[in-house]
């Protein structure tokens, strides 16, 4: 899945930090300028009860401010109404004031912008109102305020600066109550919008007492915050009481005030973290799983040592017993044999007595096998043109369904199952909300420093003006789409339906590169840094503040200066239906955006010394096509070595002189194209019922299917080759059968069968992939006992008539062929005889044997205890090309982005009728629930490490009750008629022709929807919720009211059906911590899942978290789960197989053992080698089981029908099965997969290449060194029989 760019969406207009110059709005402010003698008279004020510091307007800057008279004069007697005014704003101010009806009106107006940040915690609000009055109207003025400073404007001397004399109680005070404030709108604190993210009160104080030039919101003088009072000035600091947040009379909520007594006792458990047990040795820190398996290693080695010692014991006694060998059979006449030793007991009889010979006494269902083998093997001899025919004609006709032929790319449909939870919330989300935007992204990144390792900063005076170069190339794209011309302008998301909402620095010059040197150059965007969310020039265009973090990336903290890259993110609108009109014109501009980065861009950039990576929505899809085409080349490699292999391993020990009549490449050809065949037919028969194909099966299948095949073919060829020449061909052919048809038979099914078992897998590519496989392996395997058996006939007769492989029109005379060569030649290969003559006799020393069950002992309790180790994920990298551009695209994401992935909480059926307490089970403003929905998220961000939680969520519910509550005098407003009446900043309200927004008089007469007689508890009713809910999402934000929610919510809220009471769907958003693991994905999800549900089962309300992530990684919050299951099921199969058609418990058991430690062994290798745990490995693991059968099946086999000490059996297993385990098992598999790490795909290196070296060299190791010592020692008694021959033929009996 991949990280997706944070687009903030506050819809808060440009002209919101007004605000912030509130201290500014009762005083004038002009240059500062000597004092005159005139304007020192001013400066004697009379700092005394009663008196003012500054009364009255004396003028206005260039800029609008008005700037006030320092007078020091006696506080004036307010008019009633003025009064009454001034009390409903300022309760603090009784009597005497030192403001005029138009300082009151000034500081009202602008009062009302900062209202909607703070009204949601009244304690806050409070504080914050009590310092402006204060400030602007108290009697006492002249105690705590003293201007320091008067300018001249026109013929009036205005205030050019003051001392505010303010104790740090009232500070600390203010600033506790409201840092915590949240500001929903942009999922962060007010105090970022009004303070600038001040630390502490004195950063509050510096913030607003900076001077700010001309046209720049600020204050237009300095204010000096002092908290000393000089000794003989007669003045004290101003020390109103403040209002705890905690305080229950004005409550705030826990989002607002953690701290609060109530909130602290009500804190919601914390998330459970997961702690790993330890034991320390010393100085060693040891997990505990790992010292269990060195104790338990340490107690079985002990066992088995101490057996091993009784039994050697036991062995050298000089006791002397004979030991009858009692065999029953339906061939022949028991005969009861003793001998001093039971070496090779049937061969001594056979010698001595010549009427007796060996057989094997078979079970049920393998005398069955052996019967059918025994006569098909007859018939197919005697009609192999026949079988040929008719088994390629039922393939081929499978084969027809190529013509449905299809190939699944998109990703959502190859990664994600039907049932899938995630899918389920996400089609609910799309459906009932919106689907979320589609992401286009460039990073520009500065190349670090060879010296340091350090890259430079990326802003710089020629990397922006880059960026506009760049940016202005993207405006220009016109991509085509069925003959219309698609733009950028014509796809992107507009918040507020007017302009795009990229993110980038270029924002903070409006999109416009005529306003770089005008606004400031490099300066204006560092201040931006800063100030982006008060700042009206740092407003972007689309009227929204442009977080840094979004638009930067690697920089540490808030150091936004030295980030070393640009991140760019177009955000482009989706659709719920991905095959229509609207996604296929984003997918054509998406197609010509890659496409100009390719050809223009990157080019471009490197010029300049740094790199680009870029991606669209669209580009893993395209990519993933591409690259069906990208390992054609190694697939077909693949193929022409296993096929140059196959045919030197079946043929002869190469003579030149008939090497063109014993060499089998005809057949080695006829069996590759067998295999091809099976995988067609495969392929043809799930397409024809409509299952479509995937990439992994084009590629891999035909792989695994040689692979797996091929031990077959060099099986069934080795073992017509070691039957007797005197024979004829039909009855080589049939023994042949009868001697290895049963155990191929239970090879094949087992591997059928463990492929099958993927089937159950959910996550549909792993899950057709695995249903192909099965049933391409069962053709393969009929094709095998059936085509390529008559292929063998073919190819035998073919070097018994001496004719000439691959031309076999070709005769040759017997009078060329080499007597001692070709058809009749039968000797021991090399490496039947390395088998016979080395590797058994070393496996036969005790010595030996020790270490190698002590060996693999300590490898399977070591992979026990590294299984833990493995983590769950697919890297995105992995499953793209090795040369794909999104493989720099996502190692720049990781080591970039600061910000994570946006994460929503849904509320089904929320009920918002006054009878409900939902409203207040779900906000988190005043009078909400201590537990509430979004107190909880507010409260589990404060452990992100945990959470995964970054931030409080935006809140259009916290944000509507504030929207129509009396408070917010400037937002929920209505006209005489009833109708809405938008703020006095926006049309037509004011005209705005000039470029300034001049109030008129069309709303004079508007007034707030509701006073606060017509509100139940601050809550609206039923009918006022149903009537304000449209106007509040349809309200643009603005300076006067920032909590319009047009833009931030219009897609929050599902409007359809909700007249009723009840809200289908809405969402309140927030984001995760930055995901930089694949398990840092799988916590989150997994932390957002454990939340939600705890949330829903307090508050008894339907809440499920949304991330677009969550559906490609849903698979992993079980994964351990499934695969266990999925390999139990496989190797439970495999032993009921093996079970039934043994019919011996004892041999399923060591098989089930062997094939346990083979996996347990591989999960091992995979820690090490660090290869994740998702459906593409569980598949591999459920696999390695059907094939790890056939390193153990052959030789399991070979040494139930041998006869001698379980030594002696061993030997001879090895000496029959051995060469063809490892010629037609082992090194065809190893041949296969070494071509595989050429692939240009790293799935394919790591996930095959990787998994299945790794399963070869241990099914290897298992099969031919470990199993046979484990036979040795334990393996199951002999099925060798001692039957009188009473007709002097050649037995049919199978012969070993």
């Amino acid at each position: 899945m991949r990280h997706l760019m944070v687009l903030q969406l506050g819809g808060i207009s440009r002209a919101v930090p007004l605000f912030l110059v509130l201290s500014m709005v009762f005083i004038a402010s002009a240059e500062r300028s000597r004092l005159t003698s005139s304007a020192a008279l001013y400066l004697r004020e009379r700092h005394t009860e009663g008196y003012c510091a500054m009364y009255d307007i004396c003028g206005a800057r260039t800029d609008g401010k008005v700037l006030n008279c320092p007078f020091g004069s006696p506080a004036v007697k307010p008019d009633d109404l003025l009064s009454s005014k001034i009390q409903s704003l300022c309760p603090t101010i009784t009597g005497n004031v030192c403001c005029t009806e138009a300082q009151f009106e000034t500081l009202r107006t602008q009062v009302q912008q900062a209202i909607p940040f703070l009204v949601g915690c009244p304690a806050c609000l409070r504080n914050f109102l009590n310092l402006f009055c204060e400030l602007s109207c108290s009697p006492n003025q002249s105690q705590f305020i003293n201007v320091t400073s008067i300018a001249k404007v026109g013929n009036n001397f205005t205030v050019g600066g003051i001392d505010f004399f303010i104790t740090d109680n009232f500070g600390e005070g203010l600033f506790e109550s409201c840092k915590d404030v949240k500001f929903g709108t942009m999922n962060s604190r007010a105090i970022e919008f009004i303070g600038a993210g001040a630390k502490n009160f004195r950063d509050w104080y510096a913030f607003i007492g900076r001077r700010a030039a001309l046209g720049v919101p600020g204050s237009p003088y300095a204010i000096n915050f002092r908290s000393v009072v000089p000794d003989s000035s007669g003045m004290k600091p101003m020390n109103v009481s403040t209002y705890s947040c905690g305080d229950t009379s004005l409550g705030c909520s826990c989002g607002d005030c953690p701290a609060s007594p109530l909130c602290s006792a009500s804190v919601s458990p914390a998330p459970h973290k997961k702690i790993s047990c330890s034991v320390r040795i010393g100085s060693i820190k040891a997990k505990c799983i790992e010292v269990a398996v060195a104790i338990l290693y340490i107690v079985l080695v002990s066992v088995f040592l101490g057996w091993g010692f009784w039994q050697r014991k036991k062995e050298r006694a000089p006791v002397s017993r004979t030991k009858p060998l009692v065999n029953v059979t339906n061939i022949g006449v028991v005969r009861h044999v003793s001998s001093k030793k039971d070496e090779n007991i049937p061969m001594q009889m056979l010698e001595d007595v010549p009427q007796i010979t060996n057989g094997v006494q078979l079970s049920i269902v393998q005398g069955y096998l052996a019967k059918f083998y025994r006569k098909y093997g007859t018939w197919v001899a005697r009609n192999p043109i026949l079988v040929l025919c008719s088994s390629l004609a039922i393939v081929l006709v499978l084969c027809l369904g190529l013509i449905r032929f299809q190939v699944e790319t998109r990703p959502e449909k190859l990664w994600v199952g039907p049932g899938s939870r995630a899918a389920e919330e996400k089609l609910f989300f799309d459906s009932h909300l919106a689907p979320f935007y589609r992401i286009e992204q460039l990073i520009i990144a500065t190349i670090p420093d060879t010296v340091h390792g350090k890259p430079p900063s990326i802003v710089t005076e020629n990397n922006i003006k880059l960026l506009f170069d760049i940016q202005k190339k993207v405006d220009a794209i016109q991509a085509n789409y069925s003959g219309s011309m698609v733009s950028l302008t014509d796809i992107c998301m507009k918040p507020l339906g007017q302009d795009c909402a990229t993110q980038s620095v270029l924002q903070y010059f409006k999109m416009n590169p005529e306003n770089y040197d005008s606004f400031g150059g490099v300066g204006h965007v560092e201040y931006c840094f800063q100030q982006y969310t008060s700042a009206d020039s740092c407003m972007s265009a689309f009227k929204a503040p442009l977080d840094p973090s979004t638009a930067l990336g690697g920089f540490s903290g808030s150091n936004y200066s030295e980030a070393s890259a640009f991140i760019v993110t177009y955000p482009v609108n989706n659709a719920v239906e991905l095959e229509g009109n609207y996604t296929k014109k984003a997918v054509a501009w998406e197609k010509a955006f890659v496409h100009l980065a390719k050809e223009e861009l990157l080019p471009l950039v490197q010029s300049k010394n740094l790199t680009l990576a870029f991606s669209s929505e669209s580009s893993v899809e395209e990519e993933l096509k591409r690259e069906s085409t990208a390992d054609v080349i190694t697939i077909l490699i693949s193929y022409l070595v296993m096929f140059a292999y196959i045919s030197l391993t079946l043929g002869d020990t190469p003579r030149f002189t008939s090497y063109y009549i014993s060499s089998k490449v005809l057949l080695g050809l006829s069996g590759v194209l067998l295999v091809f065949l099976s995988v067609l037919g495969s392929v043809g028969f799930f397409s024809a019922v409509g299952v479509k194909s995937t990439l992994i099966i084009m590629e891999v299948i035909p792989f695994l299917v040689l692979a797996v095949g091929v031990d077959n073919m060099c099986i069934l060829v080795h073992a017509v080759k070691r039957q007797p020449l005197e024979l004829p061909l039909e009855g080589r052919i049939s023994n042949a059968l009868v001697e290895v048809g049963p155990s191929i038979t239970l090879a094949s099914l087992s591997e059928v069968l463990a492929f099958a078992v993927g089937s159950f897998i959910p996550m549909p590519a792993c899950r057709v992939f695995s249903m192909f496989a099965a049933l391409a392996v069962l053709l393969d395997f009929l094709l095998q006992v059936t085509a390529f058996v008559a292929l063998i006939v073919f190819d035998f007769l073919r070097a018994e008539d001496n004719r000439i492989d691959c031309f076999p029109c070709v005769q040759i005379s017997d009078s060329n062929a080499d007597p001692d060569s070709g058809a009749n030649q039968r000797k021991q290969g090399l490496l039947a005889r390395y088998m016979k003559d080395i590797h058994a006799p070393i496996l036969n020393l005790w010595g030996v044997k020790v270490v190698v069950i002590s060996i693999f002992a300590a490898f399977v309790l070591a992979s026990i205890a590294l299984c833990t180790r493995i983590e769950p994920g697919l890297e995105q990298q992995i499953v793209l090309p090795r040369d794909s551009y999104l493989q720099g695209y996502f190692t720049n994401v990781s080591e970039y982005l600061r910000i994570g992935p946006p994460l929503y909480f849904v509320v089904k059926n929320y009920n918002y009728s006054s009878e409900s307490r939902q409203t207040n089970q779900l906000c988190s403003i005043s009078q909400c629930d201590s537990q509430s929905l979004l107190n909880e998220i507010a409260r589990a961000s404060l452990v992100p490490e945990t959470s995964y939680i970054a931030k409080p969520a935006a809140s259009w519910l916290d944000d509507f009750l504030v929207w129509l509550s009396p408070e917010a005098f400037g937002c929920c407003r209505k006209f005489a008629n009833g109708s809405y009446c938008p703020p006095d900043d926006q049309p037509p309200c004011c005209s705005s022709s000039s470029g300034l927004c001049t109030l008129n008089e069309v709303c004079k007469d508007c007034t707030t929807c509701f006073r606060h007689s017509d509100l139940q508890n601050a809550r609206p009713s039923t009918v006022q919720f149903r009537e304000k809910l449209p106007w509040f999402l349809s309200a643009l934000p603005s300076a006067d009211c920032a909590k319009g929610g047009n833009g931030a919510y219009t897609n929050s809220v599902e409007l359809q059906g909700y007249e009723d009471g009840v809200i289908q769907a809405s969402a309140f958003r927030t984001y995760h911590t930055p995901l930089n693991k694949q398990t840092d994905y799988v916590n989150s999800m997994r932390a957002a899942r454990d939340f939600s549900s705890r949330v829903s089962d307090s508050l008894k309300i339907e809440i499920f978290p949304y991330a677009v992530f969550y559906m490609f990684f849903e698979q992993y919050l079980n994964i351990w789960r499934t695969a266990l299951i999925n390999l139990m099921i496989a190797i439970g199969a495999v032993f009921v197989v093996c079970l039934v058609i043994t019919c011996s418990l004892w041999t399923s058991a060591i098989i089930l053992l062997v094939l346990a430690m083979i996996v347990v062994d591989l999960m091992g290798l995979m820690a090490i080698l660090n290869i994740q745990l998702n459906a593409v490995s569980v598949v591999n693991l459920v696999m390695s089981v059907g094939i790890a059968v056939e390193f153990c099946v052959h030789i399991t086999h070979a040494f139930m029908v041998s006869s001698g000490d379980r030594n002696q059996r061993m030997k001879d297993s090895l000496t029959t099965m051995g060469a063809s385990v490892f010629s037609g098992i082992t090194l065809t598999k190893l041949v296969g997969v070494l071509v595989l790490c050429f692939s240009r795909t790293e799935v394919f290196v790591v996930y095959y290449f990787k998994m299945y070296l790794t399963l070869v060299l241990l099914g290897f190791l298992h099969g031919l060194v470990f199993l046979p010592v484990l036979l040795s020692l334990f393996g199951p008694p002999s099925r060798c029989v001692l039957i009188e021959k009473q007709e002097n033929r050649p037995s049919t009996s199978s012969q070993i």
